[in-house]
């Protein structure tokens, strides 16, 4: 390794000036208390540093500019571990306004990792962007990494709280840092920086910055304050969602400049940005169902200001830079103060004033309890995956996986990160394999993080009753104890924002929110590797075999329907599902949806999915459709008496094995089908997830001489 060119602290600080007003583009920037410090602290002395800021504080400037000053005293390129694409594309620009020569690996750039790669090995990258989760790709973790590590001058850890158990956003790549850390030499730079880490992250992350067989050193901590002297905060708790929604409708244009609208879900925020956008409000939905060049084309229209908002999910989050954002609106509250801070922190970096205001709704902790529960692995389904490798001997896809496990694609793929990461699994060229070392199940860490979670979402629900200052709560939640009530918020001041909604913004939310039908796509492909579970279903379905494109009425998810339809699909007080005959409000939404859907062909006759949990509610949903459509009713198929093969909420492949000879076409059914010149089907069903019963009943119901089959269903899960 090269030695540290000697240069005294003032040369330095002259230096690392320069570069920051090249940063700024403003001949008169100074650094900020602490800034400086910690450039010294990584460039001159070469340690390992954990900076917390506040959202706009120069956390980026830290670390371009020791970057450089490193290059140039003769070290290598920087590493900056960052976890989101818009967080890359925004610091590789503000790399490139300081002179820095930056590029990033991601998924969103295959094309472009070659040339990367060899710019690299020619020296001309001075900082380098990768995800967490490129540390764990075969090729880069194997290949490119240990040639980066072995020439390194600076490693970053951007947003660091993910390392942490305790963080609010944790993902299990980031804690395969640690193992990084392990293999870095003591002459090595090392910076870590977040905005969002109460005490007990702060901990961890120190901890497990501080080894490595070659640091011996005190990890230098920087911490500032907190509280956001532009953010004017407050809490509008109004009654209803329809309430909420002709708020935004109503007042949207009030608020300042440009800005965001976070919602709880995908659904959520599609239903909210289509209402706005025919209300004549420029605004567009942004969630994880945005591809990536998309969402990039948005970011931009957002800091363009050419719209007023996007409506957005968590997609939209860490890292995404608009300086002059003028507010965030939150649609439903996050499930913890300290992921709400994050959120906000988007708003007011460069504006002396900005406006946060929180719309909760009363489905929150619904959806805290779906979302946590989902993202926690059980020991169970971790037995299951690993004994599943190991029988394999090589490696296995993470399609192939899913037949052998009763595991969902997304949780299966987190619980292999979480696998991989505890030294259990690892990601090889081929998919996943079984190490063959000992893991046992960290039950206590999980119970513990489980408490935890619970904490922060009474924290959450303290923030919307307190009577103290509202930016000071925030940041006594992220054990900040500096900050002085604001004088701003509606609890230091009284409320900011209008209260009251109109008779005229009510009646147009209240029609958006009822506006009936969602597409319900059938499925073309079988899942792979079926003929593990008995079944010998491979490749496309045959067009002959398939249903044609369906309908709900709504989706579960659903601002306005859904709200609704949730009421429909309650359990009672043991569990058990509340069955009736269909509601008329609900069978005059379902009736308009049949109205307004585009045929290519009109259904003939209409005929009933069994069910085993609503039989009364499916029955009389089919047969009120067929009334109001002047449509024969032809009964209902049947279900056989055999034993499903796998349990309700699995993956793909053990769903479709569940119910794939469940269905039954009865005699007299199937005389009308062989009866009828033209037999188009509409196909009844209550509730639609997985999609793999409309799919075989389809399939059934081909094979017995229909034409066309068109499923309807009440409500759809997501």
């Amino acid at each position: 390794m090269i030695a540290p060119a000697h240069e005294n602290t003032a040369s330095l600080r002259d230096r690392a000036l320069d570069h920051l007003r090249e940063l700024t583009g403003n001949p008169h920037a100074d650094f900020h208390p602490g800034q400086f410090e910690a450039i010294s602290a990584l460039v001159q002395e070469h340690r390992r540093a954990l900076v917390v800021q506040r959202t706009g504080w120069g956390k980026s400037a830290v670390y371009f500019l020791s970057a450089l000053l490193m290059r140039a005293q003769g070290y290598g390129p920087t590493l900056i571990i960052s976890p989101l694409l818009a967080l890359m594309r925004d610091q590789v620009a503000a790399a490139q306004r300081a002179g820095v020569r930056a590029a990033a690996i991601s998924s969103a750039n295959p094309t472009e990792w070659a040339e990367i790669s060899a710019a690299l090995d020619r020296g001309e990258i001075d900082v380098l962007l990768v995800s967490p989760e490129r540390l764990n790709n075969p090729r880069f973790r194997d290949e490119q990494l240990p040639q980066l590590v072995s020439r390194l001058g600076l490693l970053v850890v951007d947003e660091a709280h993910c390392i942490s158990d305790w963080g609010h956003d944790f993902r299990p790549d980031y804690r395969r840092i640690k193992d990084l850390l392990a293999d870095l030499s003591d002459s090595v730079a090392v910076l870590a920086t977040t905005a969002t880490a109460n005490e007990r992250v702060i901990e961890d992350v120190r901890e497990q910055l501080g080894v490595g067989s070659g640091y011996r050193g005190e990890v230098f901590t920087l911490r500032g304050p907190l509280s956001r002297a532009s953010l004017r905060l407050g809490v509008l708790r109004l009654p209803s969602t329809a309430t909420r929604l002709a708020w935004l409708l109503e007042h949207l244009d009030q608020l300042p400049g440009s800005g965001i609208i976070y919602a709880l879900t995908i659904g959520a925020a599609e239903d909210t940005a289509r209402a706005l956008t025919e209300a004549g409000h420029p605004v567009a939905a942004y969630t994880g169902r945005t591809d990536a060049a998309e969402r990039e084309e948005l970011e931009v229209a957002l800091k363009e200001n050419r719209v007023k908002a996007l409506v957005a999910t968590s997609a939209l989050g860490m890292g995404f830079d608009k300086p002059d954002l003028g507010f965030v609106v939150h649609l439903g509250a996050p499930s913890s103060p300290v992921a709400y801070y994050q959120q906000v922190g988007r708003a007011g970096r460069a504006t002396d004033t900005a406006d946060v205001l929180l719309l909760p709704g009363g489905e929150d902790r619904e959806i805290w309890e779906y979302f946590a529960t989902a993202s926690m692995p059980t020991e169970e389904k971790a037995t299951a995956v690993l004994t599943a490798l190991a029988e394999n001997g090589g490696p296995l896809s993470v399609a192939a996986l899913e037949p052998r496990v009763n595991i969902k694609r997304t949780p299966l793929e987190l619980l292999l990160k979480v696998l991989a990461v505890d030294g259990a699994a690892e990601r090889v060229s081929g998919g996943w394999q079984s190490t063959g070392r000992p893991w046992t199940y960290d039950a206590p860490r999980y119970e513990r993080v489980r408490k935890a979670r619970i904490a922060e979402q009474q924290a959450m629900m303290d923030y919307q009753f307190t009577s103290e200052c509202r930016m000071r709560f925030l940041t006594r939640q992220l054990d900040d104890a500096t900050a002085e009530p604001c004088g701003r918020c509606d609890v230091c001041a009284g409320p900011w924002y209008p209260t009251t909604v109109h008779s005229d913004a009510s009646a147009a939310a209240d029609a958006a929110l009822h506006r009936a039908g969602v597409p319900v796509e059938p499925r073309a492909q079988w899942p792979t590797g079926m003929d593990r579970l008995g079944l010998q279903a491979k490749g496309k379905i045959p067009e002959t075999e398939r249903a044609e494109r369906g309908r709900a009425l709504a989706r579960l998810t659903d601002l306005g329907w859904g709200q609704r339809l949730r009421e429909i699909f309650r359990s009672d007080e043991h569990g058990d599902p509340v069955d009736s005959v269909v509601t008329a409000d609900l069978g005059r939404a379902s009736i308009t949806v049949l109205a307004q859907w585009d045929w290519q062909e009109r259904p003939t006759a209409v005929v009933a999915m069994p069910s085993l949990s609503r039989p009364q509610l499916v029955d009389s949903l089919a047969r009120g459709l067929a009334s109001a459509g002047h449509l024969p009713f032809w009964g209902s198929l049947e279900l056989t008496p055999d034993v499903p093969r796998g349990s309700h909420g699995g993956n793909s492949a053990y769903r479709l094995a569940e119910v794939w000879d469940r269905f039954l076409v009865p005699e007299p059914l199937a005389e009308q089908l062989a009866r009828a010149p033209r037999a188009s089907v509409l196909l009844v069903d209550d509730l639609v997830d997985s999609r793999w019963s409309l799919t075989v009943a389809a399939r059934q119901l081909r094979h017995a001489g229909a034409d066309a089959v068109l499923p309807f269903i009440l409500a759809a899960q997501a």
